[in-house]
């Protein structure tokens, strides 16, 4: 199928994503040689997460952690992304690294009660990343963007950004309308479209350029960050207006990930500095049940510095908000975090390998406890 983006798309198979993830069969194949790690990605719920390698693709559970399945193919097999949908048999598969499994330019739906791909997407350039919804498709190019109706694979909008070469988009995952988040036409700017009331709202963001966002589960928050990476911005992203900022730290890093917890009272982030920060919100989200939450666990230790009395008089620095609780890893390496099903927990995934699963206290904050400790990548964690 070599049609260009905006044709229909042919599907040889309906996907029914609603059946679960059946444990692997004992057939299937291991790979022999060390794989190295090309992708790494939560589901939407944070209870799994997917690790793209130069050999194939293997799925993992979080709470208790252990392997679901691998697919490791014979010939090439390099896969450069992997996207779940929640935890039924339906994955996004995009070739990458430098033996490729499928070109680089195609979305491959692979069924995994099958053990096949059902159905494809071509496109004239690389594809970035790719988003799935149980009722929606987005695939994510250099600069542009496209949204599908996932059972047909119908073309339902196209969106152009600025340059855009991590893929960076975000799409709400509650029960309600999509709530889309990309780069918008300028730099510093994001893009937030409402398919439901179908407006489209832009928000000056940050100065520098996007480097990382993240939404809420219901798309009613959206948390930024730039490349200089001091400060995350939390928008409100039906009127677009600044809830509130909070300080990584003093000089510049890069933000790796941004994650909000399930009912947006946390925000954790991830960067090269090799500290992940946990973040405590303001409640004006308005989501149901925040407030009585809050009420129990509203840290003692302010997160503000203790300087802040003197605002104003001083740089803007000494007033921040800092982070509750932080959880010291290696320094230059790259890690994606969550927040775990258990509470005030955070799972933390890196490139290497290593899977953490840490404690926060949500009262006294300080250096997280770490609970659990596993490498993904060594043979010994398939059960």
């Amino acid at each position: 199928m070599q049609n260009h983006p905006s044709a229909e798309p042919d599907s040889d198979a309906n996907p029914n994503f609603h059946s679960p993830l059946l444990d692997p069969p004992d057939s299937v194949p291991t790979a022999v040689a060390p794989s190295s790690l090309l992708h790494l990605s939560f589901n939407q719920d944070h209870g799994c997460f997917a690790a793209g390698t130069d050999h194939g693709f293997r799925i993992y559970n979080c709470d208790p952690f252990r392997e679901i399945f691998r697919r490791d193919f014979d010939r090439g097999g390099g896969i450069g992304v992997v996207e779940m949908l929640f935890r039924c048999n339906i994955l996004a598969l995009v070739g990458g690294g430098p033996d490729p499994q499928y070109p680089p330019n195609k979305v491959m739906i692979w069924d995994d009660h099958q053990s096949r791909c059902i159905s494809e997407l071509s496109f004239r350039s690389e594809v970035r990343s790719v988003r799935l919804r149980r009722d929606r498709i987005i695939v994510v190019l250099e600069q542009k963007i496209f949204v599908y109706n996932f059972v047909d694979l119908k073309l339902l909008h196209q969106i152009e950004t600025i340059a855009n070469p991590k893929g960076l988009c975000a799409v709400s995952q509650g029960a309600g309308s999509l709530v889309l988040v990309c780069p918008g036409l300028q730099k510093g700017q994001v893009r937030v479209e409402h398919y439901a009331s179908k407006r489209t709202k832009f928000i000056m963001a940050h100065d520098s350029r996007i480097a990382c966002f993240a939404l809420s589960q219901d798309g009613q928050l959206l948390a930024t960050a730039s490349t200089k990476g001091t400060l995350v911005r939390i928008y409100n992203t039906i009127d677009g207006s600044l809830l509130q900022e909070v300080r990584r730290g003093a000089d510049r890093a890069e933000i790796y990930s941004l994650a909000f917890s399930s009912n947006a009272q946390w925000l954790a982030v991830s960067s090269d500095k090799g500290t992940v920060h946990v973040f405590s919100l303001k409640n004006s989200a308005g989501s149901p049940g925040t407030t009585q939450s809050r009420s129990t666990s509203e840290p003692v230790v302010s997160s503000h510095s203790s300087l802040s009395f003197i605002k104003g008089v001083l740089p803007k620095y000494f007033s921040s908000e800092w982070s509750v609780a932080q959880f010291r890893l290696v320094e230059g390496s790259q890690y994606l975090v969550a927040f775990g099903h258990q509470k005030n927990t955070v799972v933390i995934l890196g490139i290497d390998g290593s899977f953490y699963r840490c404690q926060f206290d949500p009262v006294n904050g300080g250096e997280m406890t770490q609970l659990e400790y596993h490498n993904f990548l060594k043979p010994e964690a398939a059960f």
